[in-house]
């Protein structure tokens, strides 16, 4: 059995909660430490047990990831959670090694033009970064799982449509590369049901036994639709954000992150138990409201309620 397999079992659901990473990367405002501190802790007691804190960057670049390592203790301090953080080059690797960090996220982009002006590196550069990285993982106090996410999977907002062959052969590489695990990013929210299903078919195909990631935005309203598709091709690890809290600097005005507390109503409706309590989770979002009033949170759980009939009670 992989490493990754053994974090994230093919018998269940994984929700991964990236609120406090992807969901703030474009804020203009953000959580005290004390109030993602608090965010953390209360999502934990719904039942959520993976988090995305942030990038390891320099914090006169990205202040609301200033106190990264500081959340990955709160993190580390929580029975069964683990948290996750990005390494966009080799110093945020090293950072990421002495941070005791459970996962190390790597970025590879679909295409070779937003890879330049997102990363301003190759492909090829970007795949060297997770080798480096899994290089580097192996030698580590904590050896965390590395995780290489292929960003415009499904459409690039600069260079247009993706061949999905080309993806899988990405995914290839970055498992050859020592990557634990492998994911595929709608970043900009361009696709439907259709191409997640056949993409998340033969990724799965790619990978075997090996767990693969989905992550969604619901920037044209195809969000949970396109969950749907991905659990019914296979996925088994979907990533989703408190409030649909996020956004892309690539997509302009455009809504976050799928919103996670619909994500959990869709497994559940689906008939795959995710351990999350939505009752309890609810709360979180007024933490949300306090700490950034300015922001828009979304969810049409929130706005309709649970249905008067069933429970989602863990």
């Amino acid at each position: 059995m992989s490493r990754a397999a053994e974090i994230y079992p093919r018998a269940g659901v994984s929700l991964r909660e990236v609120g406090l990473r992807d969901g703030l990367q474009l804020v203009k405002a953000f959580p005290s430490t004390a109030g993602k501190t608090e965010w953390i802790k209360r999502a934990h007691g719904a039942g959520v047990r993976h988090f995305e804190v942030g990038s390891f960057l320099p914090a006169s670049r990205m202040p609301q990831f200033a106190d990264l390592r500081e959340l990955i203790g709160v993190i580390a301090g929580l029975e069964g959670a683990r948290s996750a953080a990005l390494a966009l080059n080799e110093r945020g690797a090293d950072d990421a090694m002495a941070s005791g960090v459970d996962e190390v996220v790597c970025v590879v982009s679909a295409t070779e033009e937003h890879s330049q002006a997102n990363m301003r590196r190759s492909r090829e550069a970007a795949i060297d970064l997770v080798r480096t990285t899994t290089e580097k993982a192996a030698d580590a106090p904590k050896r965390p799982l590395v995780m290489a996410a292929i960003s415009m999977a499904f459409g690039c907002s600069i260079a247009g449509p993706v061949d999905p062959a080309e993806v899988v052969r990405l995914a290839g590489a970055c498992l050859d590369a020592g990557a634990d695990i492998v994911g595929v990013a709608d970043t900009v929210g361009f696709c439907g049901p259709k191409q997640v299903e056949e993409l998340c078919t033969d990724i799965g195909k790619l990978c075997g036994d090996i767990p693969y990631l989905v992550h969604l935005h619901d920037t044209r309203g195809m969000g949970i639709a396109n969950a749907a598709a991905a659990l019914n091709a296979g996925a088994r690890i979907l990533d989703g954000s408190i409030g649909g809290l996020g956004g892309c600097p690539f997509a302009p005005g455009a809504t976050g992150n799928v919103v996670f507390e619909d994500l959990v109503y869709l497994c559940e409706t689906m008939g795959f138990a995710t351990g999350i309590d939505l009752e309890a989770l609810f709360p979180v979002r007024e933490i949300l409201a306090n700490e950034m009033p300015n922001e828009p949170l979304y969810g049409a759980l929130a706005r309709a309620g649970l249905p008067a009939t069933v429970s989602y009670r863990h």
